[in-house]
């Protein structure tokens, strides 16, 4: 397989002597290609929950191998050279990712929660948010009026909402959005300041604007 060559090439010359960033792309592709290779012997009417497990996997994997690098003591030059690497090794996943959510989309234009489950829907979402501008103009619309219904979390589509809104060039309305400017989580541009905490408490997020943004101060940014 294509990432099975990937760690070939990285141990070329011996692999006692990765560096700390290889070490962490060595790990990261051997998961991702058993998990690829569980996902791809599943027969074709395999249920979506077994299906999304495996996408959920591959969704996550890399993200929270990034998350590890951040927080690890490998030098700041480290820390980029490894992050670089597994850009595009994410992105590429993610690219495969959303093509499965939109292949088994359901014909009620969503992974509804009371049909489907919180795993397949969580799933569905996670894929969509790290997909591309179009992709959350397509499910924005979608998903507002399910949060009502109590078919999607009020949290996850605030998420989406935000970054459209910021990719666009608009406010972010929940406030979910942060980031890393001189050393420090900062919020992006946020409509209406004074009544965020209201539309907060309407989605159902658990933490006001200030806590939320607050909590980033102890991450690695």
């Amino acid at each position: 397989m294509v990432w099975l060559f990937a760690v070939g090439l990285l141990c070329l010359g011996g692999c006692a002597e990765q560096s700390p960033s290889d070490q962490f792309i060595v790990t990261l592709v051997q998961k991702m290609d058993q998990e690829r290779a569980k996902l791809d012997s599943l027969p074709p009417d395999a249920d979506l929950k077994t299906r999304f497990a495996s996408v959920y996997v591959l969704d996550q994997a890399p993200r929270t191998a990034i998350s590890d690098i951040m927080r690890s003591s490998m030098s700041v030059e480290d820390k980029a050279e490894a992050r670089a690497a597994l850009r595009p090794i994410m992105e590429d996943q993610d690219r495969k990712n959303l093509q499965i959510v939109l292949d088994h989309l359901p014909p009620e234009g969503w992974y509804l929660r009371s049909r489907y489950g919180d795993e397949v829907a969580t799933t569905a979402f996670y894929v969509v948010q790290h997909s591309d501008v179009e992709t959350w103009r397509r499910f924005v619309p979608v998903l507002e009026p399910l949060v009502a219904q109590g078919e999607v979390a009020g949290p996850a589509y605030a998420l989406m909402y935000d970054r459209l809104a910021l990719s666009e060039q608009r406010p972010q309305r929940y406030g979910s959005q942060v980031a890393c400017e001189n050393g420090r989580w900062v919020a992006l541009y946020l409509e209406d300041p004074d009544n965020v905490d209201e539309r907060r408490r309407a989605m159902g997020f658990p933490d006001t604007y200030a806590e939320y943004v607050a909590g980033f101060q102890a991450m690695p940014c």
